[in-house]
């Protein structure tokens, strides 16, 4: 007979599997999935690292479901920017300028989600992250299209530039070895306008 969970066992396994989450996503913002051991996630959540297994069968897929999260995190929110009732070329700049300033706000876990040498799983949820990203800037340049805000082009490749040169761009910035930038605002703002301008605007 195959053992079945109580209810109150499973309100358990889902409360550890949380705090397992978030206490990984806590380490990699303070020293990048490199200094993220699974020893360490254990400490930090308050469980055994036997219990994380159970959960995660690997460190990768761990950090497949962190980047998922916070992927999924910043795409409503770049969404609910695209949705809104400005004209196609300002929603594109506020789009930008917002993932920009949030990932200045929070270098720590930006550049591991941007840059950092990581495990194939975990390069191949980052690289579905971008396209993700990727959708939300074809569909604003769709809509300037068709506004007659911008020209005709090809809107997947004008999308793949404008995620690759905002990623790229922050690269430094988010670096563990970045000095404090002298103006973030200006920094968004200069990024958003090459962008802008990248998609005829």
């Amino acid at each position: 007979m195959a053992y079945k969970r109580s209810p109150l066992m499973e309100e358990r396994m889902a409360g550890a599997r949380e705090r397992i989450l978030l206490a990984a996503r806590e380490l990699v913002a303070a020293g990048g999935y490199r200094n993220a051991p699974v020893t360490a996630v254990a400490a930090q959540a308050g469980v055994s690292t036997g219990l994380i297994y159970r959960h995660f069968p690997s460190k990768a897929e761990l950090f497949v479901e962190v980047l998922s999260a916070a992927v999924e995190h910043e795409v409503e929110i770049l969404e609910g920017i695209a949705a809104g009732p400005e004209p196609a070329p300002q929603r594109l700049r506020l789009a930008i300028t917002a993932f920009v300033r949030r990932a200045l706000a929070g270098p720590g876990l930006a550049h591991p989600f941007i840059l950092e040498p990581v495990d194939p799983e975990v390069e191949a949820e980052r690289m579905r992250g971008r396209r993700r990203f990727g959708d939300v800037f074809r569909r604003l340049v769709q809509d300037g299209i068709a506004s007659g805000a911008f020209p005709a082009q090809d809107v997947d490749v004008t999308a793949a530039c404008i995620v690759g040169a905002f990623t790229e761009a922050l690269v430094g910035p988010t670096a563990p070895s970045r000095q404090a930038h002298r103006d973030e605002h200006a920094l968004a703002d200069s990024i958003s306008a090459f962008c802008l301008r990248a998609a005829g605007g």
